[in-house]
């Protein structure tokens, strides 16, 4: 049985554009229900512990037509977190860093996040990022003063698809930091998930509609290395 540690965003307020986000229902709650279906245990942390925001967007219908994961939300799965400062990484064989935007905001420069992640990935462990979640990859250096994904292939949510207008508000482009140190491959648009491996230890998926694939990657990986 493998401990998997997913990391949420806080949630985060832009009180002048009238905006508020966060971490994406389905991100944590597919690739949750694959790795416990399958015997491995997961635990959940943010910034400031507790209970984080969650993007209400993503329990409207054309993300989760049958409520599966609005239900999963308010049956309180997601309502305690611990404190990313308070974590040991060494307890851990993945980190799973749940997309939404609120990962460019709050996940993205926090050095306990890039801690956790250097050390899950020393340890031979697994680092997985969907959607906005990459984000803390581009800012996590290794020994050698390189990003974790300098020079390797990594996928994320691609700027054509952000919703109109937000690229004005959002602190960066995922798509564009990523291309200025990776291969950045968004795959084909046309179909509906997507995920890359880096090297054997790092794995990116696209979009929401990518969470359970990368549920299935992570699930995979751990049999292979019989966790």
């Amino acid at each position: 049985m493998a401990k998997v540690l997913a990391v949420l965003s806080s949630g985060y307020k832009d009180e002048n554009n009238k905006y508020e986000t966060g971490w994406w229902g389905e991100e944590l709650f597919a690739p949750l229900e694959a790795l416990e279906k399958a015997g491995h245990e997961v635990e959940l942390a943010s910034p400031l512990g507790g209970k984080p925001t969650v993007d209400q967007t993503s329990f409207l219908p054309e993300y989760d037509p049958e409520g599966t994961y609005k239900a999963l939300y308010e049956s309180g799965r997601a309502d305690e977190t611990h404190k990313l400062s308070e974590i040991n990484p060494n307890e851990y064989d993945v980190v799973l860093i749940v997309g939404g935007h609120g990962a460019m905001y709050d996940l993205a420069k926090d050095e306990d996040l890039h801690r956790i992640i250097n050390t899950v990935y020393n340890n031979g462990g697994i680092v997985s990022a969907e959607c906005h979640g990459p984000a803390p990859l581009i800012w996590t250096i290794r020994p050698d003063g390189k990003s974790i994904i300098a020079d390797k292939k990594v996928t994320g949510y691609p700027d054509e698809i952000e919703p109109e207008g937000l690229l004005d508000i959002l602190p960066f482009s995922l798509e564009q930091e990523v291309m200025k140190i990776s291969k950045y491959d968004k795959g084909d648009l046309t179909k509906k998930a997507h995920a890359v491996w880096a090297d054997d230890q790092i794995v990116t998926s696209r979009d929401p509609f990518s969470s359970e694939l990368m549920g299935e990657e992570l699930v995979k990986a751990l049999r292979k290395k019989n966790i």
